[in-house]
């Protein structure tokens, strides 16, 4: 019995791995996917359909030519591609099976007969009985459909990468003897494409990341997983800075957004809520062999010159309305300086509800100082998104901390991980620039011009550990030191990344007098002291002159271009400032500081420190002496930087920027001679407001307890130097007004062009029109006014009758504004100033020609 079992169990067994095997191919995955290209130019086609024959399963290919369609409908035999204009390709597939077919698309010149129309009157274009736009108002009203932000949970795998190459190079400059032995750096590509013929890549950065958005309470967390980039000598280049200035210029493209931001810029999306408005909108093609069906939407700017897109958009006939496909550029004659050729690629993938998300951005911008030749930057930013989960909620700890987190062995990746994480393979040179770059920073040709360009740029000369400059600063001239050498320099990351050291020595030819400055700095968190975020502590001792009240952000106090200013510019002091500081930053853009400050304070030129003794003796005062205390508090959300070497440099954006300053001086601690309490509040923002541009505001209060001499009030920001400052009163005179409480706005609105864009004699210059208004209230306190009490330090001017003064803010407030003229030469802004109160003061001017430089696309 067992004998005869032992055979039927075995048959038994064959019997049921048949079928399972037989199961198993029935209902096999077949998988098809590959590259669409034009069989002519040889370039990938974007949007192209590829279904399976005789079915409505397909897809189309995204912005680099790829498509992955597939089944589990094994009866299928074949795949279809099309695209309008081009011989439908049919090519056969095996069923069951993950295969790669690449197809080239041939042009079908016979597919249209030719179609005139004449009109005798060309037909104004309309918004009403338009159905281009009717279906641009139902993209409209489904957008919030549409988005991720409509999911209570959404996850997904991102992948990004950023090439940036000089472009259109001249074989003349290829063939410089410089790249003589390393020719290998080129690149080659058609020549139609953006970008030219001949590229150089200059730099490449690739990054995974795991991201989890959480709707209520609202959470967007980044997790960084793998980073590598192209790394240059930190003697010559920063890193940092270098990666944070590219991902400001190619920032993602979020289509649904009312507007872009790209370029320091605001777009008009083709899909924003008054997008009609602005946008021509025309139906040009209707793809009905497609699942779901699509309509090709083409819109053109009204007018050309604003800051809106062209392109085409591909919007679902399923009810959803959601965008499917978009191809965005821009026009020609818009007022963006710089770009030569600007193109986005978006691709959308269905999700398991039927609706979509985001499955590809491919951004590319060439720039140029000429648009229409010579060499350029090209710059191309993709984005591949997979794994795409909805409503998968996680732990609370997953979205907690900073929106942004990069693993601890981000940058330990090897070659292998990357040949496997990349969605499609790299081209020859992009695939080797790692180490191109490497070996290029080995050439003494390359180094000696990178140490010209840092000490252009930068304003430092590198000598390893030790750097010397800024270099704006080794000459200059004022009335009381008359011509200034300086020379100083500080240390580098390569003497230590903990211990900075910072020093100048200073020398006047008409007061005879040596100033010089010491500094050492101890960063607390092994980072450089300029990165974020920041956390260290200094020691600093400065014995030097300064203008009183004018606390310069961003650029040297004895910078030469300084030197030149308007009216009187003869009250200086002499300083002997001792401080002691501790910064710390948090990864979330809080930040505080704890300080201490001795200070002793000299008049020099025409300033005199004088009081009225109880007889009426004028008593000059030759010495002030303080010591203070001080915490500062500041929050910065969202907060990006143009990192340097000198400074790093705030990004203006959306986010405001919250800052309170507490002071307290302390009498009697090492030499001090009053008690007072100062606290200062300070929000700006910038307001985009879309076609009309953008405002930045900025609102300021403070209020200062105790008893004071003038020099210890808040002395107002003036500016006497011809250059235009957006943080200082243009025509207030160095000194002018004081107050121990204050409020203050500034308005600084610019236009974008937007109304110069519509003059035709000036829309071809492309210049922007800016308004700016400053108004400032304040006051001093009868204990603090010397003219309540002569023990007091007297305001300059009230005793002897000089030609300029110092004042007190009385009922009415003091304002200044401004109309400028922007994007003159694209890189100058010119303002004429007018101040509108207290014109009697003497020496204050009515008008005034002020001149910003800032470079801008």
């Amino acid at each position: 019995m067992k004998r005869l079992l032992t055979p039927i169990y075995s048959a038994s067994i064959l019997l049921i791995l048949v079928l399972l095997s037989l199961t198993a191919s029935l209902h096999a995955q077949t998988v098809v996917r590959g590259v669409v290209t034009d069989a002519k130019t040889k370039q990938p086609m974007s949007y192209v359909t590829v279904t399976f024959a005789g079915t409505t399963q397909g897809s189309g290919t995204n912005g680099q030519g790829r498509y992955a369609i597939s089944t589990t409908d094994n009866t299928v035999s074949q795949i279809k591609v099309s695209f309008v204009g081009y011989r439908t390709a049919v090519r056969n597939i095996t069923p069951g099976q993950d295969q790669t077919i690449n197809i080239a698309l041939t042009e079908d010149n016979h597919s249209l007969n030719e179609v005139v129309v004449k009109s005798g009157k060309k037909k104004k274009y309309s918004n009403k009985n338009n159905p281009a736009v009717d279906l641009i108002r139902q993209v409209i009203a489904h957008k919030a459909q549409n988005q991720v932000e409509n999911y209570n949970y959404a996850e997904y795998r991102q992948y990004e990468r950023m090439n940036v190459s000089l472009s259109n190079l001249s074989d003349k400059f290829r063939n410089k003897k410089i790249f003589k032995n390393y020719q290998f750096l080129f690149r080659e590509q058609d020549s139609t494409a953006i970008g030219g013929k001949t590229l150089l890549p200059m730099y490449q950065e690739e990054k995974t990341s795991d991201n989890y958005f959480r709707k209520a309470p609202y959470a967007k967390k980044q997790i960084i997983t793998a980073s590598k980039q192209v790394k240059y000598d930190e003697n010559f280049v920063d890193n940092q800075g270098l990666t944070a200035y590219f991902n400001r210029m190619y920032q993602d493209i979020n289509i649904y957004d009312n507007n872009v931001s790209l370029l320091s810029n605001q777009l008009l999306s083709p899909i924003a809520n008054s997008s009609p408005d602005f946008y021509k909108f025309f139906i040009t093609d209707t793809l009905k062999d497609v699942q779901p069906n699509l309509i090709e939407l083409s819109f053109t700017p009204r007018n050309t010159n604003n800051l809106l897109f062209e392109g085409k958009i591909y919007i679902t006939m399923d009810g959803n309305y959601a965008v499917q496909n978009a191809l965005l550029t821009v026009n020609k004659n818009i007022n963006l300086n710089f770009v030569r050729q600007m193109q986005a690629a978006l691709s959308f993938e269905k999700n398991n509800d039927g609706r979509y998300h985001l499955s590809q951005s491919d951004l590319k911008i060439e720039f140029g100082i000429n648009k229409n030749k010579g060499g350029g930057v090209y710059g191309e930013r993709l984005v591949t998104i997979n794994n795409f989960v909805i409503n998968n909620a996680r732990t609370d700890d997953t979205y907690k901390g900073p929106a942004q987190v990069i693993a601890l062995n981000a940058e330990d990746k090897d070659d292998t991980f990357w040949q496997m994480t990349r969605p499609d393979t790299l081209d020859a040179a992009s695939a080797s620039i790692y180490k191109n770059i490497d070996s290029l920073q080995t050439i003494p040709s390359f180094k000696k011009t990178m140490d010209i360009a840092t000490l252009v740029l930068a304003g430092y000369k590198n000598y390893g550990a030790f750097e010397v400059g800024p270099a704006n600063t080794f000459y200059s001239f004022n009335p009381v030191e008359g011509f200034r050498v300086r020379l100083g320099g500080r240390t580098t990351p390569q003497l230590s990344k903990r211990y900075y050291f910072e020093t100048y020595g200073a020398y006047g030819a008409r007061d005879q007098k040596f100033k010089y400055f010491l500094s050492s700095t101890y960063s607390l968190n092994n980072k450089s002291i300029y990165s974020f975020p920041q956390n260290y502590i200094r020691a600093s001792f400065q014995h030097d002159t300064k203008i009183p009240g004018q606390e310069l952000q961003f650029v040297q106090e004895s910078n030469f271009l300084l030197s030149f200013k308007r009216g009187a510019n003869d009250v200086w002091l002499y300083n002997d400032i001792f401080r002691l500081d501790y910064v710390h930053e948090f990864t979330n853009h809080l930040s505080y500081s704890l300080g201490f400050k001795k200070w002793n304070q000299t008049p020099a030129g025409a300033l005199l420190y004088q009081s009225v003794l109880p007889n009426g003796v004028i008593n000059n005062v030759n010495l002030i002496q303080t010591t203070e205390l001080s915490a500062q508090l500041r929050w910065a959300p969202h907060e990006k930087f143009y990192q340097g070497k000198l400074y790093r440099t705030p990004i203006p954006d959306k986010y405001p920027i919250f800052t309170l300053n507490y002071t307290q001086g302390v009498k009697g601690l090492f030499g001090g001679e009053y008690n007072y309490q100062n606290v200062v509040g300070n929000i700006s923002k910038r307001f985009y407001l879309s076609q009309l541009g953008f405002t930045d505001v900025t609102t300021e209060g403070g209020y200062l307890f105790g008893s004071v001499p003038f020099p210890l009030l808040d002395i107002h920001h003036a500016n006497q130097t011809y250059a235009f400052q957006l943080q200082s009163y243009n025509l207030m005179n160095f000194q002018e007004f004081v107050s121990d409480h204050y409020a203050s706005i500034a308005i600084d609105h610019n236009f974008n062009g937007f109304l110069f864009n519509r003059i035709p004699l000036l829309k071809k210059l492309k210049l922007r029109e800016i308004i700016d208004v400053k108004s400032l209230w304040g006051g001093v306190r009868s204990e603090n006014n010397p003219a309540n009490n002569s023990s007091l330090l007297q305001f300059p001017g009230s005793l002897n009758g000089g030609a300029a003064g110092t004042y007190a803010l009385v009922n009415t407030p003091y304002v200044e504004g401004s109309i400028g003229i922007g994007n003159i030469f694209k890189l100058l802004r010119v303002d004429f100033v007018k101040r509108f109160t207290y014109l009697d003061h003497p020496g204050a001017p009515e008008y005034g020609i002020r001149f910003f430089v800032k470079f801008d696309f």
